[in-house]
């Protein structure tokens, strides 16, 4: 039996690996893993790079700045699976929530939430004390899709606010003591602070960008050329797994797994929140279900779209992470492989699309097609905006986007 180890944050979206070890969905394909539970991306992606793990659950825009050399020596990666599509929160200290006086019947509309917010970061950065925010890494899809919110809403993420790095697990704590005023973390830490009654959740990613790529799995592009008939089997254990979570009788069985303190540590309850697309906003105040907010099997949720990959690229540039020039596009892209997911799960029932990219923000599919085998392929995939990113026009995307 061939043996991976897997690197992971506790969030959520690690779900898939755990629950192919766990459900025995990965021995069935011949894989035995191992989880290697760390506190940090910095330590995830540091552990994946010098081989003491075989594979990672990575953020999409660290595996690409890693392949790049984006702020190290250039370590080429290879992702085939996606781990997940959205399930951030955006939360604000309870003081700063009474302070926006955020309507509980505005919750959903993007543009209106973060025009109040951007609003109230001039104002207080015109007085004297800037807004901190908390992303989970400079190269986080947290840090890219929160600056495209409040820079699209009127405020520059670059001189109204600041914007730090805490690891997801020391949010609910940054948020408590005051460190700072609103973060952007993958679930449960955003509910884990609204538990406490230190933060208030005003957003969600997914109503900023409705199918945004958030974690991967990401190899040594190496260990990939080297073992590429033990990672396809990999994959089709986490495709596995994927079938098994996406059905709602099992989410408290899931969420019981994920509670664990190897794996995150926090309540089941709260867990089985997110698994089932529920949040509690404020302390003491009733689920709220929230469509879409974690997708981590349907659709194409597990394919690794060249242009997103070419989106988060277009980011890194608008904010100064990366140089402006279109080949970094193509190399960008290179680190998603979509031919090593349709050659793993070619004869499963896995939707395999034809093309490799689509127009980001459109709810129109590449081929033309809404259904493969009577199954839709692409739900609503929108900017809340209404911006597009076409990946044949990156330069021009660029151009607007940096007016």
């Amino acid at each position: 039996m061939t043996h991976f180890k897997i690197g992971f944050l506790p969030l959520v979206d690690a779900v898939l690996p755990i629950i192919a070890h766990e459900g025995g969905f990965a021995k069935q394909q011949g894989v035995s893993i191992e989880m290697v539970r760390d506190p940090s991306w910095a330590t995830v992606r540091d552990r994946l790079v010098y081989g003491q793990t075989d594979a990672a659950h990575l953020l999409a825009p660290l595996a690409i700045a890693t392949s790049l050399g984006l702020e190290r020596v250039s370590a080429p990666l290879a992702a085939p699976f996606m781990l997940g599509l959205n399930g951030n929160a955006i939360a604000v200290s309870s003081s700063l929530a009474r302070d926006l006086g955020i309507a509980e019947s505005t919750f959903g509309n993007a543009m209106k939430v973060g025009t109040q917010l951007a609003a109230f970061a001039r104002e207080a950065t015109a007085s004297g004390r800037k807004l901190r925010f908390a992303v989970v890494h400079r190269h986080s899809s947290h840090n890219y899709i929160l600056r495209y919110w409040l820079a699209a809403c009127g405020c520059n993420p670059e001189t109204d606010v600041e914007i730090i790095v805490v690891p997801p697990p020391f949010i609910a704590d940054a948020l408590a003591t005051g460190e700072v005023d609103g973060s952007c973390v993958g679930e449960p830490w955003s509910s884990v602070a609204v538990e406490r009654g230190a933060g208030q959740i005003i957003a969600t990613t997914n109503q900023i960008w409705s199918r945004g790529v958030e974690k991967l799995l990401a190899f040594r592009q190496s260990l990939l050329d080297e073992r590429r008939d033990e990672v396809e089997a990999l994959l089709r254990a986490l495709h596995e797994a994927g079938r098994f979570i996406s059905d709602p009788a099992h989410a408290h069985e899931v969420a019981a797994v994920l509670a664990r303190p190897d794996y995150i540590g926090q309540p089941a309850s709260v867990i089985a929140r997110t698994l089932t697309n529920r949040l509690v906003l404020s302390q003491g105040e009733a689920e709220k279900p929230i469509n879409d907010f974690l997708l981590l099997h349907n659709e194409t949720a597990n394919f690794p779209w060249r242009s997103q990959a070419m989106w988060l690229y277009s980011q890194m540039i608008r904010w100064g992470h990366a140089t402006h020039n279109e080949q970094g596009f193509a190399a960008a892209a290179d680190v998603f492989r979509p031919d090593v997911y349709r050659s793993a799960l070619e004869n499963t029932d896995a939707i395999l699309p034809g093309a490799s990219a689509k127009v980001e923000g459109s709810i129109q599919h590449p081929t033309g097609a809404s259904t493969v085998k009577g199954r839709l392929i692409l739900g609503p995939d929108r900017f809340f905006d209404g911006q597009k990113f076409d990946p044949d026009r990156p330069m021009e995307y660029l151009a607007i986007q940096t007016q």
